[in-house]
């Protein structure tokens, strides 16, 4: 079901794109364009507002933009949740790790995108780790449960977040080819990675169309510990 889904997608963004280019200018120095896209819940009634992120990557001939570290990145650690929950980053960029919580937290992430584990650091302390490689990074404390946050790393600066609508919109693309990819939260990326389109840009506004998903009706994600085990509740925990 989900195959088909992703695959009546990819067919409609092919020919929306084909059609759209088709009668644009096809000159050097042609305006950049605009692609929109959005989810749709493939459960009826149960969609919701999902962590989700597109971006292009620049194919053979297309030259690739630079996407530079600017200022400082911070993923908070407060009220036992991590802010934000989601961070779109450039590749090798620094992010903070700040306990503002007047207890222990112990950061790490073993799930793809960059790994690394913090160890236990105490209230009003920082780590920081530097991102080296782009990816999805699913970050946990191995002391609460209920904290996630997803770190993704790109090196390329065309990107879009959904906003509270699922929709997304990416501005100023210039002319050329590129491969669009997906994430979505609680889809596997090994399972999104097989839906990429590619995609010839040419200029002004074009509709990609809709993703039709199974989005989760929870917003937590499932995991185990750091050493693979499940979470074991301490009541005498000062944590």
């Amino acid at each position: 079901m989900r195959r088909a889904q992703f695959a009546k997608w990819l067919l409609c963004a092919v020919v929306l794109v084909s059609r759209t280019t088709s009668s644009q200018d096809r000159s050097a120095g042609s305006p950049a364009a605009e692609l929109r896209l959005r989810i749709v819940s493939s459960e009826p009634g149960k969609s919701r507002a999902v962590p989700a992120v597109i971006w292009l990557e620049a194919l053979s001939g297309t030259p690739a933009l630079a996407f530079m570290p600017q200022g400082h990145y911070t993923l908070l650690q407060k009220n036992r949740m991590f802010v934000p929950r989601l961070q779109v980053i450039p590749v090798g960029a620094v992010v903070q790790f700040p306990n503002a919580d007047p207890f222990f937290h112990n950061v790490f992430s073993l799930f793809e995108g960059k790994r690394f584990d913090l160890g236990l650091y105490e209230a009003g302390s920082t780590k920081s780790v530097i991102f080296s490689r782009e990816g999805v990074s699913y970050i946990f404390c191995n002391i609460h449960p209920e904290m996630s946050a997803v770190v993704l790393a790109l090196s390329t600066p065309l990107y879009a977040v959904a906003d509270a609508n699922n929709s997304f919109i990416i501005r100023n693309v210039p002319s050329g080819d590129y491969r669009l990819h997906i994430w979505i939260e609680g889809i596997p990326q090994s399972n999104l990675e097989q839906k990429v389109a590619r995609l010839h840009v040419i200029s002004g506004t074009v509709d990609l169309g809709k993703i039709v998903a199974p989005i989760s009706r929870t917003e937590s994600m499932s995991h185990t510990n750091k050493f693979g085990n499940p979470y074991t509740p301490d009541p005498q925990s000062v944590y």
